[in-house]
């Protein structure tokens, strides 16, 4: 047999949670942009690219993380199933959401700070998830780690470098930069930070997985 079921039962469990992990992370950027005080980095590029495209924000996010799982593959980065699934997921989920209305816009900046945070909260939530299931960061966190390694510069200059092309970028092709925009620049790592340590979650524990090895878990003898 190629599987045990206690294998399958493991590889579902961290499947079930890697996909609710990528649900809350849309779900938490839906809050950070119905908050209307100015988008996450990331979303501004996206947003910036959905206006040229005329395609919606959610599939400006699949297309970019195409392109970037693309770049990551030739510069011979680990992919794994939750980089494919973060590329994906995250993209249709949001779309999902922004198009039911279900969250109210805020017209305010006490509001819109209150809604960015705590977005950005859900979002904490939604890496630990996803990272605790072990199937490989998402295709922007992989495009940081690879600056990284070929740069020789430190996590938080590359991290801040990308983020700043992607605001820059997106700014310039008319997506929406204000506060809210340095509140999540600046507080995305303090917000992950308190929710690591309220649920006791050591990332650096983790041992990600790439295509190869979640294909041979289930080709193993």
């Amino acid at each position: 047999m190629p599987y045990s079921s206690n294998d399958l039962n493991k590889f579902s469990k961290r499947l079930a949670g890697l996909i609710f992990g990528l649900f809350l992370y849309a779900l938490g950027i839906a809050f950070t942009i119905q908050a209307n005080f100015g988008y996450a980095p990331w979303d501004v590029f996206h947003q910036g690219i959905s206006n040229i495209a005329g395609i919606s924000i959610g599939n400006a996010s699949i297309v970019l993380g195409l392109v970037i799982c693309v770049v990551l593959y030739l510069l011979r980065e680990s992919l794994g199933l939750g980089t494919l699934l973060n590329m994906v997921v995250i993209g249709v989920i949001l779309d999902l959401i922004l198009e039911s209305k279900l969250i109210p816009g805020m017209d305010g900046p006490f509001s819109g700070t209150a809604m960015m945070v705590f977005g950005l909260f859900v979002i904490s939530l939604a890496t630990f998830f996803y990272m605790r299931s072990g199937f490989g960061s998402g295709p922007r966190d992989g495009l940081m780690v690879a600056l990284e390694r070929r740069s020789g510069l430190s996590v938080g200059i590359c991290r801040a470098a990308i983020e700043s092309l992607a605001v820059l970028l997106g700014w310039l092709m008319g997506g929406p930069v204000g506060f809210g925009t340095l509140i999540a620049a600046f507080g995305t790592g303090a917000c992950i930070q308190i929710t690591f340590s309220l649920l006791g979650f050591n990332a650096t524990e983790i041992k990600h997985e790439n295509l190869r090895e979640t294909a041979l878990l289930f080709l193993k003898p």
